[in-house]
């Protein structure tokens, strides 16, 4: 594999981090949003998923975004007789986001990104050396 096809490797590796990322963010932002109706469905959480796909130019094995998928797990009751998203018996479902599972999910996807990031770097670097070999 020459450097050209490593950084374009890691290169979709980062768009499918920074993907992961805004996900992540927008279920953190909606967590505590309910429906604008009474009974009705808060924000569902959403998880992206990815697949390999194989460059046939190159012939390296990509990461692209296979889909962004919604949880399906259950909403969480909360008595709030007052809300006016509230049912019939005062009950208020709440979004399936629980902020520890997407601060862990998170720093995954941090630590990926800046993976490929030092895979990126290396690359440079070995391209800067062989330049300074062949001077």
């Amino acid at each position: 594999m020459d450097l050209n096809t490593a950084v374009q490797v890691s290169a979709s590796g980062l768009r499918a981090q920074s993907l992961r990322m805004r996900v992540i963010a927008e279920n953190l932002a909606n967590q505590d949003s309910v429906s604008s109706q009474a009974g009705g469905d808060p924000y569902r959480r959403r998880v992206a998923t990815f697949r390999a796909e194989v460059d046939r130019a190159t012939g390296a094995t990509q990461v692209k975004v296979s889909r962004v998928d919604t949880d399906k797990s259950a909403f969480q009751r909360v008595y709030q007789p007052g809300s006016p998203a509230a049912d019939a018996q005062g009950y208020v479902f709440t979004p399936n986001v629980n902020s520890l599972v997407e601060s862990a999910d998170m720093k995954a996807a941090q630590r990926s990104y800046e993976a490929n990031l030092n895979a990126i770097d290396a690359a440079k670097s070995l391209t800067m050396r062989t330049i300074d070999l062949l001077k």
